[in-house]
Formats: C-alpha cells, sequence, structure tokens
C-alpha cells in the first residue's frame, strides 16, 4: 500500500523526519486531539535524508495540498526542505530548527545532527510501544502474513491464554505473533514458513480445558451441548493439534495451571538457550 495514499478528503499532514517521525507524530497528535472528530490524515514520512526524498514528499504534499511537518535534525537537510516548500509554495511548520538554532547559540556548540538519537536514548520504551503494537494487530490469527516477522509465535486450540500471554511478552518488548488451531481449518502456511524454534504449540490438559471453556460457555450464556466442551471432541482437538505441533517441528509447552509468568519465563528461557538474544530478537528499524 502506498503510504502516501488516503481517502479523506481533508488535505493531509505529512510528519517528515530524518528518523521514525515519533516525536512529530507525538506534537501533532497532541493538537489534533483537541479538535475532536477531525478527520485530518496524518502520514509519516521517515528518513528523509537527501534531495530526492524532500523532492518526492515535497511533490507529494503539492499534489494533494497538504502541509508538512518536520523534526529535522540536520541542519543541512533541513534547510534543503524549507527551500523546496518555499519554492514549491508547500506550508510547513518547523519543530526543531528554531529551538536547536537557540540552543547552539547559547551553548556556543553545535548539535550532533543524529536523526533518532532521542528514539536511540529510549530505546526499550519504544521496543515495548512496537511490540504491543505488532501483537494487537496479529493477535488470533490476524495478519498471517506479519507471523514471520515476530521474535514468538504461539499457536494452540480455544482458551489456552494465547492472547494474555502474548501480551504478557510483548510488555518486555517481544513481537509476539499467535495462531489459533480450529477444527477444519488448516493453519495457515505462514506459520509452517516461520522459523520452527520460535514457534511454541501450547498444550493443555483435557479436563483444565474443558472447566476453562465450561467457564467461558455459561459466562457468554451459550449452548452448553456444543462440542466446545464435548469431551470427545477436545480429545480430538487436542490430539490434532499435536499433529500440527509434530508437523511443523514446534516445541511443546504444558500450560496447564501454570500462571503466564511461569510460561512466560520458559519459552523466553529455551529461546535464550537456543539462540544469541542478539541474533532472534528483531531489533527496531
Amino acid at each position: 500500500m502506498d503510504n502516501y495514499s488516503h481517502n479523506e478528503t481533508t488535505p493531509p499532514i505529512y510528519i517528515v523526519s530524518g528518523g521514525k517521525g515519533l516525536a512529530g507524530d507525538a506534537v501533532v497528535q497532541s493538537v489534533l486531539i483537541q479538535f475532536p472528530n477531525n478527520k485530518v490524515p496524518v502520514i509519516i514520512v521517515p528518513d528523509v535524508l537527501n534531495q530526492s526524498n524532500i523532492d518526492n514528499i515535497v511533490t507529494k504534499a503539492l499534489v494533494t495540498k497538504g502541509v508538512i511537518v518536520h523534526t529535522m535534525v540536520d541542519p543541512e537537510v533541513r534547510k534543503m526542505l524549507i527551500e523546496s516548500c518555499t519554492v514549491c509554495g508547500v506550508s510547513h511548520f518547523d519543530l526543531v530548527g528554531d529551538l536547536s538554532d537557540y540552543l547552539s547559540n547559547l551553548l556556543n556548540t553545535q548539535p550532533i545532527s543524529k536523526p533518532g538519537l532521542y528514539r536511540l536514548s529510549h530505546i526499550d520504551y519504544f521496543r515495548r510501544v512496537e511490540a504491543i503494537d505488532f501483537t494487537l494487530k496479529v493477535d488470533d490469527g490476524q495478519n498471517p502474513e506479519k507471523i514471520i516477522q515476530a521474535d514468538i509465535v504461539l499457536t494452540g486450540v480455544s482458551r489456552t491464554g494465547k492472547t494474555p500471554l502474548s501480551v504478557y511478552l510483548a510488555m518486555f518488548g517481544w513481537k509476539v505473533a499467535n495462531v489459533p488451531i480450529v477444527p477444519g481449518i488448516d493453519p495457515p502456511m505462514e506459520l509452517f514458513k516461520t522459523d520452527p524454534g520460535r514457534v511454541f504449540g501450547l498444550n493443555i490438559s483435557p479436563v483444565y480445558l474443558i472447566a476453562q471453556r465450561a467457564n467461558r460457555v455459561r459466562s457468554l450464556k451459550l449452548n452448553e451441548d456444543s462440542d466446545y466442551i464435548n469431551k470427545r471432541k477436545v480429545y480430538e482437538e487436542l490430539e490434532h493439534s499435536r499433529r500440527i505441533f509434530e508437523r511443523g517441528g514446534f516445541t511443546e509447552i504444558q500450560i496447564t495451571n501454570k500462571p503466564i509468568e511461569s510460561s512466560a519465563n520458559e519459552i523466553l528461557t529455551i529461546l535464550t538457550g537456543r539462540y544469541n538474544q542478539e541474533k532472534w530478537k528483531n531489533e527496531l528499524e
């Protein structure tokens, strides 16, 4: 999908940055929230580092009648962007330049001018935010094409705690995908294209699983004669899931009566034993 496309009639705001644009986006969103129900498209344009990048985004802004909000810390690139906006008649707002120039004069020194420096200094925070965002987007089999991007993949039948375990791991910065195993439906092929050393099949005792499901059936006032809690069907479902674990060469984790913290620690211990942490944990781009 084109990063610059939008379906709104309101001209967009382009957040232009030599880094990832997170700081500019935070400022813009804090202003937009003062205008409830606004429909202003906000498009982040990261990694703008040269004249070619600048020409591209300024042209987009010109065509869509949009405005550019920028946080360029490199004074030369900032100057090129401002000049291009001025020549093309594109409105622009500089969130960094004036303050940077003031501090440079006040301190009698030049800035480092390294894009993303704030982000790097807060890498753990941004990793957690990105991991949680990723995990929610890939929860319960959504967006299967992203499975291969995950640090950890969880799979198992319904009510094995895939979502809470995924979110718990994401809170510590791990990108987690979870894939449900549903009777009569083949798992997405992406599950089997992922490094099997990162994939964990969640197993559970039939008795415990039926109890968990029965609680859900009662809370939702569903049909208590459903196959969902039928003992024979549940046994078949768990056996089917084990065959899928074996087919993919996945690691089976027993989660019966285990707190989330214990399951998470077991998974991370296995992974760090298999891989050097720096190799298997996806760093932020």
